[in-house]
């Protein structure tokens, strides 16, 4: 209980330091950021919403610190502004929306390559040498080193425009109205195969690499030894004596991959036009909508610091050493 406590008590402050970065990164822009997004919004905001403007970003009369008070309780309160480019949407509605099409495709996505690249990495370290574990780490090392932006225009170019297998944009059919409909359901797992598809054979390869290092460097430790001299059965051994352990680091890298999960793939949310975090905060860069990019980066950095926090508790579920050290 006093592990968890401290652990709650060190990401909130975390936290806090974030929220402070991003209270004090408009104050130091040259100009006032508020005003200058008042007169590029044209005729999109009216007069009276330069106040409300000006709340989000703390720009409030009284001293600095009250501002900076004022902008923490809106914060915690849920109130993220209002969207110049979809005014008078809220960024809250806005991100919500976006958030839903982003954990299906991305949240998917990372589970499916972690459960994939890590069953992978196993086999291959066990037999490590083999033609297997040749063709494996090969495929893996290709995977990582080509970039997500390639693998993302190459499938959309082969799969989309030339055999024209899969859609090239959007979640689901415009023509389709969103209901809990049979057709609805298999129009969006259309348009997700081959987002999906790719996103997968870009993560796959990292967590298949960390999964046989780790693996390896483990095979020759003494408990490892004495289980096979036991007369363990190696399908045991593999799984429940070198492999938990060796999931250790990957499950850190798990965490990141799911703390960024709530940032969106950007490159590949952009290029197949999906609607989520990531396309949505391209969308808000260009437009220099300033609430929309302040409120993703706060919903990224509390999904990095949750991530982190979930893994330091697995830490202690998945090596049994660290119960007494925490």
């Amino acid at each position: 209980m006093l592990f968890l406590l401290r652990r709650i008590l060190f990401y909130l402050a975390a936290f806090i330091a974030a929220a402070t970065i991003n209270f004090f990164l408009p104050r130091l822009m040259p100009g006032d950021p508020v005003a200058l997004m008042f007169s590029s919004a044209g005729s999109e905001l009216p007069p009276e919403s330069l106040e409300a403007l000006k709340l989000t970003f703390g720009f409030v009369d009284g001293p600095l610190w009250e501002q900076y008070l004022t902008y923490l309780s809106s914060i915690f309160t849920g109130d993220l502004g209002v969207s110049v480019k979809y005014f008078p949407l809220p960024v809250t509605d806005l991100l919500g929306r976006a958030l839903l099409w982003t954990v299906g495709l991305v949240g998917t996505a990372t589970l499916i390559s972690f459960a994939l690249g890590s069953f992978l990495g196993m086999v291959a370290a066990w037999r490590r040498g083999s033609r297997l574990d040749v063709v494996v780490s090969v495929s893996a090392i290709f995977a990582t080193s080509i970039p997500a932006v390639v693998t993302s225009l190459v499938a959309l170019f082969v799969f989309g425009f030339t055999l024209g297998w899969f859609p090239t944009g959007y979640a689901h059919d415009p023509a389709l109205d969103p209901s809990f409909s049979l057709a609805f359901f298999a129009s969006v797992a259309h348009h997700a195969i081959l987002p999906l598809v790719t996103l997968c054979f870009v993560l796959t390869g990292g967590f298949t690499v960390t999964m046989r290092n780790n693996m390896i460097n483990l095979l020759g430790q003494d408990y490892v030894v004495m289980a096979r001299a036991k007369g363990l059965s190696d399908r045991r051994v593999m799984v429940w004596y070198a492999a938990r352990n060796a999931l250790l680091p990957t499950v850190s890298s798990l965490a990141i991959a799911l703390g960024t999960v709530l940032g969106g793939s950007l490159v590949t949310e952009v290029v197949f036009n999906y609607p989520g975090l990531g396309n949505t905060l391209y969308q808000a860069i260009l437009a220099r909508d300033y609430p929309v990019i302040q409120g993703q980066l706060l919903v990224m950095t509390a999904a990095m610091l949750v991530s982190n926090f979930l893994v330091d508790v697995s830490y202690v579920l998945l090596d049994p050493r660290l119960k007494g050290s925490g």
